[in-house]
């Protein structure tokens, strides 16, 4: 009889291993899913310029709601509420990356005055949408954490606006255009 609790307890030890194991990954996959191969192609393109970048995320969390919107805009159809919690989970994950995308640009200082009151704006709209959302226990969960990530976005938008227009009043941008190079001059 010793061999079957070392059995049941090998096992115990390979199921608790493989949900340790599967969790980072079922994560990763999660996050991976939430903008299309269009959408990534897009956000490296604009990578090198900030305020494309925060302008495109806004635009891709524009679209996420827009769909929310869609499907109650509709007859219901079998599948709503799944659909809604999936693109809430989309909504949830895009706004994240928006929201690293903000603390990385802000200690580099990164020109985003414009764009940052059109993101602040946004915001309004998207929790308005997600707020407007008949209550469900399918995607409860979902609309939390859709709503918290855009609130922590608003914050950080409002924080980095201030603190942007307090650091180009003390460091304002040279308005002298940069020299073009002129022909260079090879000694013979």
């Amino acid at each position: 009889m010793p061999v079957l609790p070392s059995t049941l307890r090998r096992l115990a030890t390979a199921i608790f291993a493989c949900a340790l194991l599967g969790a980072p990954i079922l994560h990763a996959q999660n996050r991976e899913s939430a903008l299309s191969e269009a959408e990534i192609e897009k956000v490296r393109d604009s990578r090198l310029v900030p305020a494309d970048c925060i302008a495109l995320f806004t635009k891709f969390l524009d679209v996420r709601v827009q769909q929310i919107q869609d499907l109650y805009a509709k007859p219901r159809r079998p599948g709503r509420e799944a659909d809604t919690r999936e693109l809430l989970e989309q909504l949830t994950s895009i706004a994240d990356e928006l929201g690293d995308n903000l603390d990385d640009y802000g200690p580099r200082h990164a020109e985003l005055r414009k764009v940052l009151p059109k993101l602040i704006e946004g915001t309004e709209r998207w929790s308005s949408a997600v707020k407007s959302l008949p209550e469900d226990a399918t995607y409860s969960v979902g609309r939390k954490l859709a709503l918290e990530s855009i609130r922590d976005i608003r914050e950080s938008a409002t924080q980095l606006t201030a603190d942007q227009e307090a650091w180009f009043k003390a460091h304002p941008p040279s308005k002298k255009k940069p020299e073009q190079p002129g022909p260079i001059d090879i000694p013979r």
